[in-house]
C-alpha cells in the first residue's frame, strides 16, 4: 500500500485522484491533504480519507477547517509554508502535485530533497524552474511522475526505449473551443465562451490556457525538461477528437503513440501505480466511436500564446517563469472581467519584452522574477481595464 500526500485535492486533478484512491482502497492510502481555500470540501475529503495530516493555505479558514477536524486525529496546519512540509512528510511514500500554478514550485522542491517520489500535475513546476528541478531531482535521485495526459502519453510511449533514441515527440492539442476562429472571430468572446471546453473537465485556470493554446505552450517548455529534449525535437499538432494523447517518433522512423478515451483517472492512476499497471473499471476506448481521426497545424498567429512560449524556450534563463507569472495574472483578469481574450496574449508579450531578462538564474532568481511579472502584468491589466 502506497502513502500519498494530495497538494491540491480540492482542485479537478486532486478529485479524480481521490476517486481513483476511493476505487482502490487496498492499494493506496492517504496521509495528507491540502487545499488553498476550498474549506468545506477539504473537511469532507479529510473525514472520509481521514489523513495524518491536513494544509489549508488560506489562513482565513483555518480556525474553520481546525474545528471541524477536532478529535479526529488529524494535525492541521495554514500556510504556504506549510505545503513544503507537508510535501516532505516522513510517513508518504508518493507526493501528487495537484496545486496550480507557481506555488507549486516550493513544496515541489521539498519532496525532491526529502526523497519522495512525485507524480507531477503541476506544469508550472518544471515550466518556472525547469533545470532546477531536473538538476536537483537527478542529485537525490527522485523520478518526476507526469501527470498530464500528454506527458503521461509520452512516458509510456518510452518505457523500454532509450532517450536518445527519440528524434520528435508530438504533443496533441484538442484546440478548445475556439479551434478554426480567427482573430476577428476571438475579439469579443466571453469567459462562459472560453470555459467550455469541447472534450476535458478541468479547472477554470487550465480550460482558459486550452483555449489561449497557452495549455500546449506550457507543455512545450515542460516536455523539455521531463524528457531532455531540444526545443526542434517538441512539436505540436491540433487533435479534435483528444483520443492520441502524444506521440514519440524514434530515429529509425517509427511512432509510438498512447491512445485513450479523454479522462484524467487514466494518467493520474498510472502514475500513482507506477511501475505497475493496475486494472481499473475506467470505459474503455473502442475504435468504432472514432470513425476519424484528424490532425490539424496550431494557427500560432491567431493564438500567439503558443509562439511566445516556443521564444521564452528558445531564450531560455527566467524566461519562461516571467511567462508563466504574467499568464497567471491575465487569466485570472479575463476570469474577472477585466481585459479581453486576445488582449492576455499582448500583456504578456510586453512582460517579456520589458522585464529584467536573467540567463542563469537560481532559485531567488526565480521567486524575484514570479513576484515583479506579477506586479508589472497587474499594471499593465489595470491600464487596459481603464481603457475600456
Amino acid at each position: 500500500m502506497k502513502n500519498i500526500a494530495i497538494l491540491g485535492s480540492t482542485g479537478s486533478v486532486g478529485t479524480q485522484a481521490l476517486e481513483v484512491i476511493r476505487a482502490n482502497p487496498d492499494l493506496y492510502n492517504v496521509t495528507v491533504l491540502s487545499a488553498h481555500s476550498n474549506a468545506d470540501l477539504l473537511i469532507a475529503q479529510a473525514l472520509e480519507f481521514k489523513p495524518e495530516l491536513v494544509v489549508i493555505t488560506s489562513d482565513a479558514k483555518y480556525a474553520e477547517v481546525k474545528e471541524m477536524l477536532a478529535g479526529h486525529g488529524i494535525a492541521v496546519h495554514a500556510g504556504e509554508e506549510a505545503l513544503s512540509m507537508a510535501a516532505a512528510y516522513e510517513n508518504v511514500d508518493l507526493v501528487l502535485t495537484a496545486i496550480v500554478g507557481s506555488v507549486g514550485l516550493r513544496p515541489t522542491i521539498a519532496a525532491i530533497r526529502a526523497r519522495k517520489s512525485i507524480a507531477l500535475a503541476n506544469k508550472e513546476t518544471l515550466v518556472v524552474a525547469g533545470e532546477l528541478i531536473t538538476r536537483l531531482a537527478a542529485e537525490y535521485g527522485v523520478e518526476i511522475l507526469p501527470v498530464d495526459s500528454e506527458h503521461s502519453a509520452i512516458y509510456q510511449c518510452l518505457v523500454g526505449e532509450k532517450i536518445d533514441s527519440i528524434e520528435k515527440i508530438y504533443i496533441t492539442a484538442s484546440g478548445g473551443p475556439f479551434r478554426g476562429k480567427d482573430r476577428n472571430d476571438l475579439l469579443k468572446v466571453t469567459k462562459e465562451q472560453a470555459l467550455k471546453h469541447p472534450n476535458w473537465v478541468m479547472g477554470a485556470k487550465i480550460t482558459i490556457d486550452s483555449a489561449s493554446l497557452m495549455n500546449k505552450g506550457l507543455e512545450v517548455i515542460e516536455a523539455r525538461w521531463l524528457f531532455n529534449l531540444r526545443l526542434d525535437q517538441i512539436d505540436v499538432i491540433v487533435h479534435p477528437q483528444s483520443v492520441i494523447h502524444s506521440l514519440v517518433q524514434f530515429n529509425d522512423g517509427s511512432i509510438k503513440a498512447q491512445l485513450g478515451v479523454p479522462d484524467m483517472k487514466l494518467p493520474i492512476h498510472y502514475a500513482m501505480a507506477y511501475p505497475d499497471r493496475i486494472e481499473t473499471q475506467f470505459p474503455r476506448f473502442n475504435f468504432m466511436d472514432y470513425p476519424e481521426l484528424t490532425f490539424y497545424k496550431p494557427d500560432m498567429e491567431t493564438f500567439r500564446n503558443l509562439g511566445l512560449a516556443y521564444t521564452a524556450l528558445e531564450k531560455g534563463g527566467n524566461m519562461p517563469c516571467i511567462i508563466n507569472a504574467a499568464n497567471e495574472i491575465v487569466v485570472d483578469a479575463f476570469l474577472h472581467d477585466q481585459i479581453g481574450f486576445l488582449e492576455m496574449s499582448d500583456v504578456i508579450a510586453q512582460c517579456m519584452s520589458d522585464l529584467e531578462f536573467i540567463q542563469q538564474p537560481d532559485l531567488n532568481n526565480y521567486l524575484e522574477t514570479d513576484r515583479h511579472t506579477r506586479i508589472f502584468a497587474r499594471e499593465l491589466v489595470s491600464k487596459k481595464h481603464l481603457a475600456i
